[in-house]
């Protein structure tokens, strides 16, 4: 039985993408793509974003655009390039279709999207939209995390690292170690949660929307997350060798075990920070690093994005859940 007019399996596409990537891949997407709608018999316009900056500008045309013709909005790039385009999706009543092409992919990967874009393109094109949970901090949304203290930080060096060394796992893995061998110090911020205030002093706060991330580490707040809370871990003030024990830990995915772990699930956090001399504060939110303003207000988003993607649990999940796999030390 063919689609409906009003399905994702019908609409047109409206894809955001960035061709100057720098990478025969990103070269080949625009084409693939053309191919892939052609076969299928959709139709879909490209909105080429020729620099970062531009991002929010074309995803909120390629908004107007589908808005007006009942289509699908679709990201193609990476958990940062994902995020630019489902904040401007997000309440505009438009589907939300990903075409992954970062490093770790961890939003597309959570929800059973394949990293590799013929397999992207025939979720893309097969599949139904499906209310997807999303975070935001100070009403800007984050897909996968939103940190403060030593991840971003690290987020920081890893990308001066690729950009040098190139983009790949290990480079990411190595830049970590550097981060964690140069020294930090610790946050003093009072948390509001459940309408208490406690305060604590820690190196990182970290929240987290991605149950595969949780799981590859060994948090137990995936469950939390998919029942529709975000999750909090934060550290125990410690020296670099514990630091770098923990990170080993998170790697083989046993966080979850460390003593100087905190981790807890909710669905409203409010953090204000002492001793900064400052109103704004440097945060993280998908791997983009930058400040903002005091206090930070952690929440799950009132609506969902509907995202186009197979139904049931994602499969690498499933691995995830009943292997204890080993974790990846990134986002």
């Amino acid at each position: 039985m063919p689609p409906s007019p009003g399905s994702a399996a019908a609409s047109p596409l409206f894809v955001v993408f960035n061709p100057a990537a720098g990478s025969s891949a990103e070269e080949e997407l625009a084409p693939a793509v053309e191919a892939a709608c052609a076969a299928a018999g959709r139709r879909c316009e490209l909105l080429p974003v020729a620099h970062p900056r531009g991002l929010a500008d074309a995803a909120r045309e390629a908004v107007r655009r589908a808005h007006a013709a009942g289509g699908t909005v679709v990201a193609a790039g990476g958990d940062g390039t994902i995020n630019g385009v489902a904040q401007q999706v997000l309440g505009s009543g438009c589907r939300f279709g990903v075409l992954p092409r970062g490093t770790f992919n961890y939003f597309a990967r959570t929800h059973g999207i394949p990293p590799d874009l013929p397999g992207a393109l025939r979720v893309l094109l097969a599949e139904e939209a499906m209310p997807v949970q999303v975070g935001l901090l100070n009403e800007r949304v984050f897909l996968v995390n939103a940190s403060l203290g030593l991840y971003p930080r690290l987020l920081e060096d890893r990308e001066a690292w690729k950009s040098q060394l190139g983009r790949s796992r290990l480079v990411a893995f190595g830049a970590g170690i550097k981060t964690l061998l140069s020294g930090h110090r610790s946050l003093r911020l009072t948390i509001e949660l459940q309408g208490q205030s406690r305060q604590v002093r820690t190196p990182t706060l970290f929240v987290g929307n991605n149950a595969l991330q949780m799981e590859q580490v060994g948090l137990p707040q995936a469950r939390a997350i998919d029942a529709g809370h975000l999750a909090g871990v934060m550290l125990k003030p410690v020296g670099r060798a514990s630091l770098l024990a923990l990170l080993a830990r998170g790697a083989f995915g046993q966080l979850g075990e460390a003593d100087q772990v905190i981790h807890f699930a909710f669905r409203r956090l409010t953090v204000t920070a002492g001793a900064f001399g400052s109103r704004h504060i440097k945060v993280a939110t998908d791997g983009e690093v930058l400040r903002m303003p005091l206090p930070l207000r952690f929440e799950v988003a009132p609506q969902p994005l509907m995202l186009v993607r197979p139904p049931g649990l994602a499969q690498e999940r499933r691995e995830a859940r009943g292997a204890g796999t080993e974790g990846e030390v990134a986002a």
